[in-house]
Parts: structure tokens; C-alpha cells; sequence
């Protein structure tokens, strides 16, 4: 299963950015994948590219490669401790993140070719859970115009769902429902942000409400239970001159304990199940005190706080700071990194969530790492091709492991 060769080229995202698409062979076999990109990014993830831009990094692969060629492609860990000596920075600000992902992905496509697997039984021979879908229905903060909510992303996931094709339905009706609501509500055509979510000019308080009332109404027509959450991505509303959070939406400027006041608040009102970046990236007593106020009532999950760095888990652990935590590979660099820090994840209690980037392409990649990481869901829109191509392919996965049943949801 040794890599034979290795290129790259610069590609593009469904927004628009350029990425390193890595086109690599293994085994007799093919295998490519493209780095996605995020609007909203924790300054502790992997550095995208390398100091010359998107056409140095991919020009760069062509000076190292002869490093990579030989590799044991179906190694994930093994060609990830390579990549990083190549690199020799800590946050591959050498070669760039991009480069280190889509190598990383490309050879794991490659050797689960050679071998005749799925992608997910080569990261994990024994995956047997699927996760259930949490899609975005309104989008706001950086994802959205100026008009639309502070928070990030207003979200459902279909807990009560017996199957993937069901739960992607149900995200389906909430997102369709939503929109119609939107339409008959407003005087004027509402459009959708980076990742499908509606992007309406409402305050936080009233797209949260719409939502919840949205899946609501989906859960009683279906008889399944339907659950919201909230990113808040509040390292965005943060101001670190003042420490105070501010929406613009609704004109709310709160300081650290006023934030967890009105967390709290918005749980209790809305029944939400899941809060991600609650606080802003620094602030691990702030999450754990949230968490701990929750009291396994809901999932607190750290994106931003940890970016998929071991390092900053284990600190979090210590502090016992989130119930939940975000992984995306390009975070931290390569499929290997991410899988180690999945695994520690899970030894530590908390529940794992696969997540896109708002930037993202047709690449299917994220369902095989959702399954193969044993994540109990898998964040990746509802709506938009570069969000579908993962749902299919989840899909898809979902009848080929026949045996697998739906993950357990706290």
C-alpha cells in the first residue's frame, strides 16, 4: 500500500476560496481530496496555507513529495508524524494545513480503494454507528449579511429518527417549513448564507423561536423527536478591549456572566440540546461553569476552544470545561492528527461531532470520518451541493453497514 505519487494543484470551494485538491496513488489505485476552508476560524487551528498563498503551498508539494512517495498510505497516523517532520512548525505554517489535509484524505481514499473497504473501515475496521445529521435552517454571524443574527447558526437534529434517509428528511421538512414561514413573514425574498441556513433579518431570540416552532411542528406531523441547537460562534461577538459579547441585532452588549446568564436563559426557554462555542476561545472556566450549571442537560461543545488540538482537549479535560467537542480535520492538519484526537475525546466521556467548514466542496469525506471516528452526529447543512454530497454519501455508507445502527444521543 506504498504512495507511488503525489500532486496538487489549487482548487475552489462552493464559496468561492481556493483550496489544495491532492491527487495521489496508492496500491494501484487513485485517490484526491480538497481542503475546505472556514469564515470563522479559532486562532489556534492550522495555518491554510503556507507565507506565498494558495500557488506556493501547492507548488511546495512538488519539493517534498519524494518524502511522501514510499509512505504506507493506509498508515493514517504514520503519514500524518511525516507530514509534520516536513512541515517542522507547529501549526504547519511551513507547508500549509491545506496541503497536510489533503494529502492526508487523499491517501486514505486511495488505500480503502486498494483494499476494497469503505473509506470509515479504514480509519476504524469495526465502525458500526451512524451519526444523525445536524443541519443548519438559519444562519447568521459571519456566515450571513450584516441585517441577519448574531449567532452563527440556529440548528435541528432528528434524535428520534430510526434511519439516515429518514433523518435527512426530517431536516429536509424543518428547512422547508422555516422558509415558507420566512416567506409568508417578511416583505421581501430571504436569501440563504455560506452553508444553505435561511438568512432572514431577525433577532437571535426570534430566528431561535421560529426554528423550535419549525421542528416542532415536523416532529408532531412525523412522530419523531426533533431537537434544536445553537452555535453562537461567540468568539465573533466578543470584544476582548471591553470583554463584553455584543449583538448587533438586537443591540445586546453582555459581559462574561451576563453571557452565561442569557445561555442558560435560551436553554431553558427553547429546550435546546446542544450550545457550541457558548463563550468565547479562551474562556475554559467559562464553559466549564456552564456546563456544570447545565448539568448534563444539554451538550456543551467546544469548536474554537479546541480546534482539533490535543493539547487544548487535554486542557479542557482537566478543567472538565465541555460534554461535547467539535473535530475538523483541517483544523489541525491531517486525518492521522484528528483521528488521535478523536480517540482521546471519546476515552474522556465526550460526545464527538464531525463537522464541515463553511467553505466546503463536493467532497464526500466527512461521512467516513463522522463513521469512523464513532461520532454521535455529523454537522454538515441541510441544503446546497457541497452539503448533500456528504448526506449521500452518509446514505450511502448507511446501507453498505448494514449492521449499523443510529448513535445513542445524551
Amino acid at each position: 500500500m506504498r504512495i507511488q505519487a503525489l500532486s496538487a494543484r489549487v482548487a475552489f470551494n462552493g464559496r468561492g476560496d481556493p483550496g489544495i485538491e491532492a491527487e495521489l496513488s496508492a496500491g494501484g489505485e487513485v485517490g484526491r481530496a480538497l481542503s475546505p476552508s472556514g469564515a470563522s476560524r479559532g486562532i489556534h487551528e492550522a495555518a491554510p496555507f503556507s507565507p506565498g498563498g494558495p500557488d506556493e503551498t501547492a507548488r511546495l508539494v512538488s519539493t517534498y513529495k519524494r518524502r511522501v512517495i514510499g509512505e504506507d498510505a493506509a498508515d493514517l497516523r504514520g503519514l500524518a508524524s511525516t507530514i509534520k517532520k516536513i512541515d517542522g512548525t507547529p501549526n504547519y505554517s511551513r507547508i500549509g494545513g491545506s496541503a497536510a489535509y489533503s494529502i492526508s484524505l487523499a491517501a486514505a481514499v486511495a488505500a480503502s480503494s486498494a483494499r476494497g473497504v469503505l473509506p470509515c473501515r479504514l480509519i476504524d475496521p469495526r465502525c458500526n454507528s451512524l451519526p444523525y445529521p445536524l443541519g443548519n435552517v438559519i444562519g447568521g454571524g459571519k456566515h450571513a449579511g450584516e441585517k441577519s443574527p448574531s449567532i452563527q447558526e440556529v440548528l435541528v437534529a432528528p434524535l428520534g429518527a430510526r434511519s439516515v434517509r429518514e433523518a435527512i428528511q426530517l431536516n429536509f421538512d424543518v428547512h422547508s417549513r422555516v422558509g415558507r414561514e420566512l416567506s409568508s413573514r417578511l416583505p421581501y425574498p430571504v436569501g440563504r448564507g455560506d452553508e444553505g441556513g435561511w438568512c432572514p433579518g431577525l433577532t437571535d431570540e426570534e430566528a431561535i423561536q421560529l426554528a423550535s416552532e419549525a421542528a416542532r411542528e415536523v416532529a408532531d406531523k412525523s412522530g419523531r423527536k426533533i431537537r434544536v441547537g445553537v452555535d453562537f460562534a461567540a468568539g465573533s461577538l466578543y470584544n476582548p478591549k471591553d470583554g463584553r459579547y455584543w449583538y448587533r441585532a438586537s443591540g445586546k452588549s453582555v459581559d462574561r456572566e451576563g453571557q452565561l446568564s442569557y445561555v442558560a436563559e435560551l436553554c431553558d426557554r427553547f429546550d435546546l440540546f446542544y450550545v457550541e462555542d457558548p463563550l468565547q476561545e479562551e474562556d475554559f472556566d467559562g464553559f466549564a461553569d456552564l456546563t456544570s450549571s447545565l448539568r448534563g442537560k444539554r451538550l456543551v461543545v467546544g469548536d474554537d476552544l479546541y480546534t482539533t488540538n490535543l493539547e487544548r482537549l487535554e486542557e479542557g479535560a482537566r478543567r472538565k470545561s465541555t460534554s461535547g467537542v467539535i473535530v475538523k480535520v483541517n483544523q489541525v492538519g491531517t486525518l492521522g492528527e484528528a483521528q488521535e484526537f478523536s480517540s482521546s475525546s471519546k476515552k474522556g466521556g465526550q460526545t464527538l461531532i464531525a463537522s464541515h467548514r463553511s467553505g466546503d466542496n463536493e467532497d464526500p469525506h466527512l461521512a467516513d470520518i463522522a463513521i469512523g471516528f464513532g461520532c454521535a452526529l455529523m454537522k454538515c447543512g441541510i441544503v446546497g451541493a457541497e452539503r448533500t454530497a456528504k448526506l449521500n454519501a452518509l446514505l450511502m455508507r448507511a446501507e453498505k453497514l448494514d449492521r449499523a445502527r443510529m448513535a445513542k444521543v445524551d
